[in-house]
């Protein structure tokens, strides 16, 4: 059964989930996350969740949190395990699908050594539908600025892949490719629809071409 199918509104997640927090992190709906687990923690986090119905919260802890148990954005975002596997020396390799975004409404005390919270998906019920807002969105602009950037850079882009692509994954992919630091990825994900998310992408795009010097470079294939 694909995601689409099998979540079609909020009432299809679980309404108290495990966290992931992940600084720097952004999973969207419909993108996948690969995800490296080593610590012990979140190795069974991840078990419990392959047990159960394979959901879980990727959140970002806020940007000036420290220790062991930080306090945690508002906004993070729901996903589906959609591979698993097993290394040799014991880290698994999974793949997270986003769902929905939620906002916590409170973390649940449990015994686990994971962290779980009560969460709302209903601020975000747009998630479900695909291409929401994607007619707003001003294709040229946006990669008009992602070509400036590139070439400012000395990066590279398959372009006639780039225009091939639906606007949904064009301006998602787009997001979770920037390399920008862990509040503006916060406000990629809060972003209410394509458009908004667009418009956000090609501010902060436009304020690193005004910092080129200082943005190190990569290559995009």
């Amino acid at each position: 059964m694909s995601i689409a199918s099998r979540y079609r509104q909020p009432s299809d997640l679980p309404q108290a989930i495990p966290l992931f927090p992940l600084a720097g992190a952004l999973l969207l709906p419909r993108t996948d996350l690969p995800l490296n687990i080593f610590e012990p923690r979140y190795l069974l986090m991840i078990e419990e969740a392959m047990k159960a119905d394979r959901i879980i919260g990727i959140i970002q802890p806020q940007e000036k949190a420290v220790a062991d148990n930080p306090l945690l954005e508002s906004v993070g975002c729901a996903g589906r395990i959609t591979s698993y596997s097993e290394t040799e020396d014991g880290r698994l390799l999974v793949t997270v699908t986003g769902v929905c975004r939620f906002t916590v409404v409170a973390e649940i005390g449990s015994s686990t050594l994971y962290r779980q919270a009560q969460v709302d998906y209903s601020g975000f019920a747009v998630d479900f539908v695909s291409e929401t807002g994607a007619r707003s969105v001003n294709r040229e602009q946006l990669i008009k600025a992602f070509r400036q950037y590139l070439e400012a850079n000395n990066m590279s882009a398959d372009w006639h892949e780039v225009e091939a692509v639906s606007t949904e994954v064009l301006v998602n992919t787009l997001s979770l490719l920037a390399p920008y630091p862990a509040r503006d990825k916060q406000a990629l994900l809060e972003a209410p629809d394509l458009k908004s998310r667009a418009d956000v992408l090609v501010a902060l795009t436009e304020l690193a071409l005004a910092k080129t010097g200082s943005i190190s470079s990569r290559r995009m294939q």
